[in-house]
């Protein structure tokens, strides 16, 4: 289907696209099964300008909006969604740093990050604050000097290799989730230290790991926008991310797609090729439609957010929502359409089956953003009434 993508648009996909089959390609299957973080694929893709896509030209970026991002994301997850997540999560760790920040903090920070020199991260998940995002427990509070940071963050991509982190803390911890306040923390300040590197189901070439903050002093001028913002600061930076979570979904299971429809080619049962079996067909059909019904409304939700629309809420969780929930049923077909051999860490659907589950589950669960939808609904038709 022709999504009427610009010349620029169309180059940052098919160079996103070039990458990953020459370079990523042959080193996935490693990867995993090494849980190695990507450092030469990192580089790769600085040197290509990858990181450019996503921040401000005056910054030394190349202006791209949520959907240049969105299709970088989608290319590179259909090869490795361990490697995309690594990429979409420095994107996603400068973000309110682009919105919020002040000229001097933008010149200090993107520069580096559009250079691919420095990664970057988002922290706000906490032991006690997942799908609760509110009950954050980690404090910054305010000392000559700057904060003093204290507490733990959980989950975190990107975690132990970027150096450069948006963390969600309390700088007025009597406010609750309205004292929360986004500062800018570096890795080498003294206090703050990583915990174990996880070992996960998936994506496993992405670094997950504990952040701990032990009388972590930050300059004052690290702080982002007004203190008591971060949590408000915080939803709207996932409002206008989750497409890109969309475009994981997307892209991985556009590639699980492509595998299953290969070995349906080339695996002979019943003296036939599998693909001119019936309900085999069926299942690829299926997996086609939901692939491209997908990615329709992910670029649709993008669009929408590079519009400049105030409240996309609402397009952005059903973008995630639709487009996980398809990659989950579509790797697991891709695997049933293999059989045992899809069940082999030697085909690639084993991984890609592992490596979606984590799609309904972080930037807001299936389940959470299924009740904002719902919310949104709600509000839509009491406006009506």
């Amino acid at each position: 289907m022709d999504y009427f993508l610009d010349e620029q648009q169309k180059t940052i996909r098919d160079l996103a696209r070039k990458i990953a089959e020459e370079r990523i390609l042959p080193v996935r299957a490693e990867l995993d099964e090494k849980e190695e973080f990507p450092w030469d694929i990192v580089k790769d893709l600085a040197d290509a300008d990858m990181f450019r896509v996503f921040v401000p030209e005056e910054y030394e970026g190349l202006n791209g909006g949520c959907l240049e991002l969105c299709l970088v994301v989608e290319e590179l997850s259909r090869v490795c969604s361990g490697v995309a997540v690594t990429y979409a999560a420095s994107a996603l760790g400068c973000m309110i740093l682009m919105e919020y920040g002040t000229d001097e903090q933008k010149q200090k920070f993107l520069p580096d990050i559009a250079a691919g020199k420095k990664l970057s991260a988002f922290a706000i998940t906490e032991p006690t604050a997942g799908s609760d995002a509110s009950n954050i427990k980690t404090t910054a509070e305010k000392v000559e000097g700057g904060y003093l940071l204290n507490g733990t963050k959980q989950f975190i991509t990107n975690g132990g290799e970027a150096e450069i982190y948006t963390v969600i803390a309390l700088t007025d911890k009597t406010r609750g989730a309205r004292g929360a306040s986004a500062i800018i923390v570096e890795k080498d300040t003294p206090g703050f230290t990583f915990g174990k590197k996880e070992k996960k189901l998936g994506i496993r070439a992405s670094a997950t790991r504990e952040l701990v903050f032990k009388n972590c002093l930050v300059p004052e001028e690290n702080l982002l926008g007004k203190p008591g913002l971060g949590f408000i600061q915080a939803m709207r930076l996932f409002d206008r991310s989750r497409p890109g979570i969309g475009a994981q979904a997307v892209g991985l299971a556009q590639g699980a797609l492509e595998a299953a429809t290969d070995y349906a080619r080339e695996r002979v049962q019943f003296n036939q090729p599998l693909i001119t079996i019936p309900v085999v067909q069926n299942m690829l059909a299926d997996m086609a439609i939901q692939v491209e019904a997908a990615r329709a409304l992910v670029y649709a939700a993008a669009r929408y957010v590079d519009s400049g629309a105030k409240n996309v809420t609402e397009e952005s969780a059903m973008a995630k929502v639709f487009a996980s929930d398809a990659a989950m049923k579509v790797t697991v077909d891709a695997v049933q359409i293999c059989g045992g051999s899809g069940y082999m860490r030697d085909y690639p659907v084993e991984k890609m089956m592992r490596d979606a589950k984590i799609l309904q589950i972080y930037e807001g669960t299936n389940q959470i953003l299924r009740n904002a939808i719902a919310i949104n609904l709600r509000k839509r038709k009491a406006r009506t009434a």
